[in-house]
Parts: C-alpha cells; sequence; structure tokens
C-alpha cells in the first residue's frame, strides 16, 4: 500500500496528500459540477459536504475546504480515504477490468484437430477458415497461422476455436503453445473476426444461396435438434447440403473438426443415417458426406 503524507499549504483552505509515486500525467481541476463518473477518488471525496475542489497533479492531490470545517477534524480522514481509493485504483482513473478468459484444450474425434474451449462467449455463430489465403478479415486465426507453421485450419464457433494441424507435429507437442497464444489474444482485446458469422440455423443457405424445401427442412430440423448439438461438442459442425428425393440421400456438409475425420464416415452411417432413417423414414435411406 503506498503511504500518504498530509502537507499544509499557504492557503489554509487548501491541504496536499502527497503520494510515493506519481499519480497522473498532466493535471485534473475538479469542483462538484465536473464529470467524475471515471474518478472514484473524487467521487469518494465529494461526499464530504465541506470539500469544494479537488486538484491533483503530479505526486498529490491538493483539497480545498469550507472555513466552517477546521483540518484538524478531518486531514486524517481524508488520507485513509485517499490511501484506499488509490489502492484500488493507483493512477487515479477508474481501471476497467480486463475480460478473463480461461482456455482449456479438449481432444475431437478428429486426431488433427484440438478444440480449443473458452469461459466466454467468441461469436455467435461460426466462421471457417480453410487455409491461409482464407485468413483476411479473421485475426484470430491469422495470428494463430502466423505464429504456427503447421496449422492448416481455424473453425470459430460460440465458444471455441478448433484448430487443424499438419503432420509435422503431434498435438501433445503444440496443445500448450496454442492454448497460450489464443488465451493471451483473447485477454489482450484482440478482434475474433470482422467477417459476419455463419448462422447455426441455415448456413448451407450462405454456400448455395437457396432456402430449403419443405422435405430438406423436415432433415434439418432433425439435424438440429439431435445430431447438431452432439457435433459441435466435438469441435464440428454438420449441415444438409442437398436432398436427392429419387435416391432418398441425403448429403451433409462437414465442417470443423468433422471435416476429414477418419471417423465421420462411420458416424454418419452407423449414427446420423439411423436417426434420420427412424425420424424421418419416408425420406431418408442414404446419407453421404461432402468435406467443406
Amino acid at each position: 500500500m503506498h503511504t500518504i503524507l498530509i502537507e499544509p499549504t499557504e492557503n489554509p483552505k487548501v491541504m496536499k496528500f502527497v503520494a510515493d509515486y506519481n499519480l497522473i500525467p498532466g493535471s485534473l481541476e475538479l469542483d462538484r459540477d465536473s464529470d467524475i463518473s471515471e474518478i472514484p477518488l473524487a467521487q469518494e471525496l465529494f461526499n464530504y459536504p465541506f470539500i469544494e475542489r479537488i486538484f491533483i497533479t503530479a505526486n498529490f492531490v491538493a483539497v480545498a475546504k469550507q472555513d466552517t470545517m477546521e483540518w484538524e477534524h478531518v486531514a486524517e480522514s481524508l488520507k485513509n480515504v485517499i490511501e484506499d481509493e488509490l489502492l484500488a485504483n493507483p493512477r487515479v482513473y477508474l481501471q476497467k477490468k480486463k475480460e478473463m478468459y480461461q482456455i482449456y484444450a479438449e481432444m475431437t474425434p478428429n486426431p488433427a484437430v484440438m478444440k480449443f474451449v473458452s469461459s466466454k462467449m467468441l461469436m455467435d455463430g461460426f466462421v471457417e477458415v480453410k487455409s491461409r489465403d482464407e485468413a483476411e478479415g479473421v485475426p484470430l486465426a491469422q495470428a494463430i497461422f502466423k505464429e504456427f507453421d503447421f496449422a492448416k485450419e481455424v473453425f470459430i464457433s460460440d465458444n471455441f476455436v478448433a484448430v487443424t494441424r499438419d503432420n509435422s507435429v503431434e498435438w501433445h507437442q503444440v496443445m500448450m503453445a496454442v492454448r497460450g497464444l489464443i488465451a493471451e489474444y483473447l485477454q489482450n482485446g484482440g478482434e475474433i473476426s470482422n467477417i459476419q458469422a455463419q448462422t447455426h440455423e441455415n448456413p448451407v443457405e450462405k454456400i448455395i444461396n437457396r432456402d430449403y424445401t419443405d422435405d430438406e427442412q423436415k432433415i434439418s430440423d432433425i439435424l438440429n435438434e439431435y445430431v447438431a448439438p452432439a457435433v459441435e461438442n466435438d469441435g464440428g459442425k454438420i449441415s444438409l447440403m442437398e436432398y436427392v428425393q429419387e435416391s432418398k440421400t441425403a448429403r451433409m456438409l462437414l465442417q470443423g473438426a468433422c471435416s476429414g475425420c477418419p471417423s465421420s464416415t462411420a458416424t454418419l452411417k452407423n449414427g446420423i443415417e439411423n436417426i434420420l432413417k427412424q425420424f424421418v423414414p419416408d425420406l431418408v435411406e442414404r446419407v453421404e458426406a461432402v468435406n467443406g
């Protein structure tokens, strides 16, 4: 805790409270009509009705009082107030609390993809960067690509970042470094994306620029309710890309950790295909994958 010394001035109405460090660059002169919304020290001092003005510069706070109050009765109390307020806000102005991001790494079914989960939401929707050349407009992806040569793809959705590596490294070698970079980047207020996120409800519309048919909407609704939550939990994204009525085939767009995952075909056949056959047997007999 910084020590405050009480120092009289030649003006009997003014007392200086001197700190052992410089408080602010420049100076502040405040009265009761001043905007003190960002200056907690002034807010506390003006709670005393006998204080008329406050002057802050260099390493001291000068307080001007009314004649009705003697310094010997209040100086020590004001000294304590100033010490407490400078302990909370050493540079006088209200300190902005940094948003705290806790990041943890989580494996996905795709061994090439690691999911880095944040304690706070990153975006509403998702952004997929399939290569370094596509990273423009996504500063977080650019930061990852710049730092790590092994990074191939970046998928950002809701509260996680899924990173796809190449074969030059294993995740146990680089996982902590990637987690550290993402945590530091977010903690320092780095921009995540400057491009519009795709929505979870119907991301395929941005790809094929059309609305779903009634049959496609029925299939998509089943995917969103019974399949998407588990897939997104693994760092991926699955959407209905196309429905071929003649062959009763539903073609799925796989993104994030799902894209290129060795187990994705088995997941489609053993899981998603069975679910769709159960809920819409008149519509779906086969499911095929399309990597995003």
